[in-house]
C-alpha cells in the first residue's frame, strides 16, 4: 500500500461508545461499502468527531461557507484532529470550478495529502463542491457529508451525487462519490432562514409525493414537525431510490421530479430563485404538463400546488421569458440525444418518464405557470 493512500471505507467495527451513538440510524448501500446517516439534534458535537477518530483520521479539512462557518465551523474544527477550516463566499453562484481551485490551493497550503479527511459543512452548494473536491483532490479522499440546511438534509447530501455549475448549466462537471457518513444536526436549523427552510421542504414534497402518501399526509395534518421525523421519512424514500440506483441509469431519474423546469428557472434567473424554488415551480409546472396529455386526474394540480403553497413556496414564476427558459433546458443532463426527458406523475406514487415532449407543449405549459 503506498504511503499516504486514502483512509479505508468503513469496515472496521466501530467503538462500543460511538455504536451507541449510532443506534437507530439509517443505512444506505453505496457501491462500496454501507454509510450511516445520523439524525439528531447536536450529532455536529455528540457523533461527529467519535465518528472521525474511530476511523482513525489525523487530519481534517472542514470545508464551508462565510455564513456557516462562523456559526459552526470553527467549534467543529476545536474537536476534530489536525482539522483546518476553508471557508468560500456562499450561494449557487460560486458553485463552480474557479472556486475549487481556491479549496485546492487552500488544502495544499494546509499539508493535506490523501490520508486527510474532508468534511462538507454547510448546504446542497457546499456538499456539492466538497465531495467534488474529495473525489478529486489528490485522485480521491474520504469524505463526510455534515448538512446544515434542510435541503440538504432531505436530498442533496445523500446518494453520492457531487458536482459544480458550469455556465451552460447546474451540476455539468462531476462524480458519484459515496461519503463515509451523512451526519445531520438538526440544531442547527434554528439558525436557517425561512427561505431556506421552505427550499427543504419542496424536496421532501417531492418525496412524498414521488413514493410516500404518509408523508403528505403528516405534512398536511402538521406541518414540518416534529422535523426529526419528517426527515427519517423523507431520507427513507431517497435511500429505497438511491440504493437501486446509484448511477441514476433508470429509476433514480424520478427523483428530478420539477428539475428540469426547476434548473431552467434557476439558471435564467442568475439563480434569484434558490433551488427549492425552482423546483416548487417546476413541479406544478410538471403536473400541468401530466394533466394536459391525460396522465393524470386534473385533481392533482390544485393538490400539488396547495401543498405547496402551504409550505410557503412559489407556483409560479415572473420575469422569465418561456422561450429563454427553454433554451436553457437543452444543456440539461436529462435530456437524452437531444430530446427533452421530463419526469410527470400519474398519482402519489405513480412517477413516470416522457422523452416526446415538444417545444410547443413545454411553452404552453410554462405560460400557464407564468404569473
Amino acid at each position: 500500500m503506498e504511503e499516504n493512500a486514502p483512509a479505508a471505507p468503513p469496515t472496521e467495527q466501530l467503538s462500543e461508545e460511538v455504536a451507541k451513538l449510532l443506534a437507530g440510524h439509517i443505512t444506505i448501500q453505496g457501491a462500496e461499502f454501507a454509510y450511516p446517516v445520523v439524525i439528531q439534534p447536536g450529532a455536529l458535537t455528540n457523533v461527529l468527531p467519535d465518528f472521525v477518530r474511530a476511523r482513525g483520521f489525523k487530519r481534517c479539512a472542514v470545508i464551508s461557507n462565510t455564513t456557516v462557518g462562523p456559526l459552526y465551523g470553527e467549534s467543529l474544527v476545536a474537536q476534530l484532529p489536525g482539522a483546518f477550516l476553508i471557508t468560500v463566499p456562499d450561494g449557487e453562484q460560486h458553485k463552480t470550478l474557479d472556486t475549487v481551485r481556491t479549496i485546492y490551493d487552500q488544502m495544499f497550503a494546509a499539508g493535506a495529502d490523501r490520508a486527510t479527511l474532508v468534511i462538507g459543512l454547510g448546504g446542497g452548494v457546499i456538499g456539492d463542491m466538497a465531495g467534488f473536491v474529495a473525489a478529486t483532490f489528490m485522485r480521491g479522499v474520504a469524505y463526510i457529508q455534515a448538512p446544515t440546511s434542510l435541503l440538504a438534509m432531505v436530498d442533496a447530501s445523500l446518494g453520492g451525487k457531487v458536482g459544480v455549475d458550469m455556465p451552460q448549466g447546474k451540476n455539468l462537471v462531476g462524480a458519484f462519490k459515496d461519503p463515509l457518513a451523512v451526519i445531520e444536526d438538526t440544531a442547527t436549523l434554528k439558525t436557517l432562514p425561512e427561505v431556506e427552510f421552505q427550499c427543504g421542504m419542496a424536496e421532501a414534497i417531492k418525496h412524498g409525493f414521488l413514493a410516500d402518501a404518509t408523508l403528505l399526509d403528516h405534512l398536511r395534518k402538521h406541518g414540518p414537525e416534529p422535523i426529526d421525523d419528517v426527515l427519517r421519512q423523507a431520507v427513507l424514500v431517497k435511500k429505497h431510490v438511491v440504493e437501486q440506483d446509484r448511477l441514476e441509469s433508470g429509476m433514480r431519474a424520478y427523483l428530478n421530479l420539477g428539475h428540469t423546469f426547476g434548473h431552467a428557472i434557476e439558471q435564467a434567473s442568475g439563480y434569484s430563485y434558490k433551488h427549492g424554488q425552482g423546483v416548487a415551480i417546476g413541479m406544478a409546472a410538471a403536473v400541468h404538463l401530466a394533466a394536459r396529455r391525460g396522465l393524470c386526474d386534473p385533481g392533482l394540480v390544485e393538490d400539488v400546488e396547495v401543498t405547496l403553497i402551504e409550505a410557503g413556496l412559489p407556483v409560479r414564476y415572473a420575469d422569465l421569458n418561456p422561450g429563454d427558459l427553454w433554451e436553457a433546458m437543452g444543456t440539461d443532463k436529462k435530456w437524452r440525444d437531444g430530446q427533452a426527458r421530463f419526469v410527470l406523475i400519474k398519482a402519489v406514487g405513480e412517477p413516470v418518464i416522457v422523452s416526446d415532449v415538444t417545444r410547443d407543449e413545454v411553452i404552453a405549459v410554462l405560460e400557464e405557470v407564468r404569473e
